[in-house]
């Protein structure tokens, strides 16, 4: 391969890249910027301040949705950016901008909440809303069929989501971070459970869902 060629698919890379990264949906894409933002960011300045910290240790509170944004591991970031490319932009195209960022909002906050209530010395990352979106992915489409790339076979949603999902808690457990930190990152999918099934007027809420609310029902 010369070096015309390796330009010339390059090139072609990066259109298929910014094509299908501009269909994005409006919350989705904003939630993926400033996450790859503010990794950059912080790898010149000190994102300190906007790590959320316990009371006492530095607790401001704009970090209880600022801490999402931050991100120290590379790795844990790759895996958040694709869910929330891979999932998000299917939720939220499906329920619309103003649920789906209700949905990404109380996700992070309650997150936030559960790790000042167990007494977490710091928190970052945006771990409890990919949590969140796998389990409303897995809830919503449990038996749709997606393609992997390697291997290039067909996986139903509900075993993709707990994989992925298992993928990502493990690698959690191998940082420095205490396991009661760990757990506080379950909040975000506890809420976004609790959100789903409010819409839905389903138990522990007894709500009739009216015409617009019934498109949280599940898709397979």
């Amino acid at each position: 391969m010369n070096k015309q060629e390796i330009q010339n698919n390059i090139r072609k890379a990066y259109e298929h890249v910014r094509y299908y990264f501009l269909r994005l949906p409006v919350i989705t894409r904003y939630l993926v910027i400033t996450l790859m933002a503010a990794y950059v960011i912080g790898k010149f300045f000190n994102p300190y301040f906007f790590v959320l910290k316990g009371y006492g240790n530095g607790f401001n509170p704009i970090q209880i949705v600022t801490y999402a944004f931050v991100s120290f591991d590379f790795t844990q970031l790759l895996f958040s950016v694709l869910a929330i490319w891979l999932f998000g932009y299917q939720i939220e195209d499906y329920w619309g901008q103003k649920r789906f960022a209700i949905f990404s909002i109380s996700c992070i906050v309650a997150t936030a909440v559960a790790h000042l209530l167990l007494g977490s010395m710091f928190a970052v990352g945006i771990s409890g809303l990919v949590f969140a979106l796998l389990l409303a992915y897995g809830m919503m489409w449990p038996n749709r069929e997606v393609y992997l790339l390697l291997p290039p076979i067909p996986v139903k949603a509900k075993y993709l989501v707990m994989v992925y999902a298992g993928i990502m808690f493990i690698s959690m457990l191998g940082s420095a971070a205490s396991f009661i930190n760990q757990l506080g990152y379950l909040a975000g999918p506890l809420c976004g459970y609790l959100l789903i099934q409010y819409w839905r007027g389903k138990p522990p809420f007894n709500k009739k869902p009216g015409k617009r609310k019934a498109k949280i029902y599940r898709v397979n």
